[in-house]
């Protein structure tokens, strides 16, 4: 059984499994390889100058890949429902049980509509950390968000959702803030130290 599993394979659900395998949780991501991205040439994501969206997709696939998260490439979900205080994700292929669901599938609603979440106007409904009115549902991107959709933005939304559902588990608020060993803080100790 998977902590984390998480639909769609763009900039958000990339995110959110890179940051949750990162961190120790188990993370299924189910991938189509259906995202806009292929239509577009990011000049506006911050670190990167200039890339085309489907090189861009080739380096988050390799990145979340090398931190483990078990990237199920083609796997199309057909339904998401609660079971047993979590989901079950039903594929063309398989079953797969969840404490957390995580869904990225751009402007389709269609599995937040399933599972119940509310709705504000035709945009899921989420605050900040983009937490649905379902426990343990989070929504992200194009579904959130009326035509703000950004590959940095849907990143960005995938984060937030990972990186609560790491504080859920942990118990305390969660922060992925990675620095070199040779860091120090405002006040000239190293960062271990403080």
């Amino acid at each position: 059984m998977a902590t984390v599993a998480i639909v769609g394979g763009g900039p958000a659900g990339l995110s959110a499994g890179l940051f949750a395998s990162k961190n120790g949780l188990d993370a299924v991501l189910f991938d189509t390889d259906k995202t806009w991205m292929h239509k577009a040439h990011l000049f506006n994501y911050p670190g990167i100058g200039s890339v085309g969206g489907s090189e861009y997709m080739e380096i988050a696939r390799q990145q979340a890949d090398d931190f483990g998260v078990d990237r199920k490439q083609g796997e199309k979900v057909t339904a998401v429902e609660a079971a047993g205080g979590g989901f079950r994700v039903t594929t063309e292929a398989d079953e797969y049980e969840a404490d957390y669901v995580v869904l990225a599938t751009g402007a389709n609603r269609d599995l937040a509509e399933s599972l119940g979440c509310e709705f504000d106007g035709d945009l899921v409904d989420v605050g900040v950390s983009m937490e649905t009115s379902v426990e343990g549902t989070y929504a992200t991107g194009a579904m959130v968000r009326a035509e703000e959709w950004q590959a940095v933005i849907s990143a960005g939304d995938g984060a937030a959702a990972a990186l609560n559902i790491l504080s859920n588990e942990k118990g305390e608020h969660y922060h992925d803030f990675d620095v070199p060993d040779t860091a120090t803080s405002v006040f000239g100790g190293l960062i271990d130290d403080e």
